[in-house]
């Protein structure tokens, strides 16, 4: 069914580096089993969620004080396991896995974050996600962002549309920002956005950043911002079901996203439907333009 997926076992590790997926769909084995590792990920580790309390998982802290979890530990080595079952020659970045240069010289990459939102997992909060993107040469070619707690599963493919619970999701009509618009962004954004004009209807914060922007993806947002140093394992995984379901996610730059560069940060971040995400971003500039000013005077 895939044949980039059986290549000739004489090959050289080159040559399984640097392979073409086949295209995909949604009624592929290869996707379907991408959201079977995801719920298995999330049976994992709704072992250890509370609802409204505090989680069982025991904690830790990585440097710079970010919290982890042995739930994110044992999710990220389910789906490792898994993940490079279905696809042997990609590459892994993850989360809370110690990143290495090897991936780089791979075009096919698995890009996971086991557990977003891991604050809000240990706070009993249900609104966290496990997120995981196929990519190859540098864009997401398969996007599973799964919420346990919520019951939710978004899923996307390259050229073939994305979903939730299995029915086709897409973005917003809104055709301009406005008062009745809903948003959701850091509060110290959106009060420099408001400072700059932009008038729209904040809503509650999303812990998972996969989540936010999937929200937008669905429509239950329309546009979504994230501050600066998200991840690649943030994002990779929203950003195609985004785009298939008629939105965009893109830097100040306007430009799509790379994944899989040796720097795995992003700046400011913004999401929208295509058909505002100029404005969108038109606005990020300007407030990230006067916080520049503000920093040098």
């Amino acid at each position: 069914m895939f044949p980039a997926l059986q290549q000739d076992k004489r090959k050289d590790l080159f040559s399984l580096r640097h392979v073409t997926l086949s295209p995909i769909s949604h009624g592929d084995g290869l996707a379907a089993s991408f959201v079977e590792a995801a719920r298995g990920a999330g049976a994992l580790a709704l072992a250890f969620f509370r609802p409204g309390a505090a989680t069982s998982a025991g904690i830790s802290h990585k440097p710079g004080g970010s919290p982890v979890t042995e739930a994110d530990h044992l999710v990220d080595r389910f789906l490792k396991q898994h993940l490079e079952t279905l696809v042997p020659q990609a590459g892994w970045l993850s989360e809370e896995t110690k990143d290495t240069a090897a991936r780089l010289s791979n075009d096919i990459v698995l890009v996971v974050d086991p557990i977003d939102g891991t604050r809000a997992f240990m706070k009993g909060h249900g609104a966290w996600a496990i997120a995981i993107a196929l990519v190859e040469h540098g864009r997401p070619l398969i996007g599973v962002v799964h919420a346990p707690a919520l019951g939710e599963t978004y899923v996307a493919v390259s050229g073939a549309g994305a979903r939730l619970n299995d029915k086709p999701i897409e973005v917003s009509k809104i055709a301009a920002l406005g008062a009745g618009a809903r948003v959701a962004a850091p509060e110290f954004l959106a009060e420099r956005l408001r400072e700059a004009g932009l008038q729209f209807a904040l809503q509650p914060k999303f812990p998972s950043l996969a989540l936010r922007f999937a929200n937008v993806a669905s429509g239950a947002l329309d546009a979504g911002f994230a501050s600066e140093n998200a991840r690649d394992w943030d994002i990779a995984a929203a950003d195609l079901i985004l785009h298939e379901a008629g939105g965009r996610l893109a830097g100040l730059d306007g430009r799509a996203i790379v994944y899989n560069r040796r720097d795995t940060r992003h700046g400011l971040l913004t999401a929208a439907p295509a058909q505002i995400h100029a404005e969108v971003n038109a606005a990020a500039r300007l407030v990230d333009g006067r916080a520049a000013v503000e920093k040098n005077s």
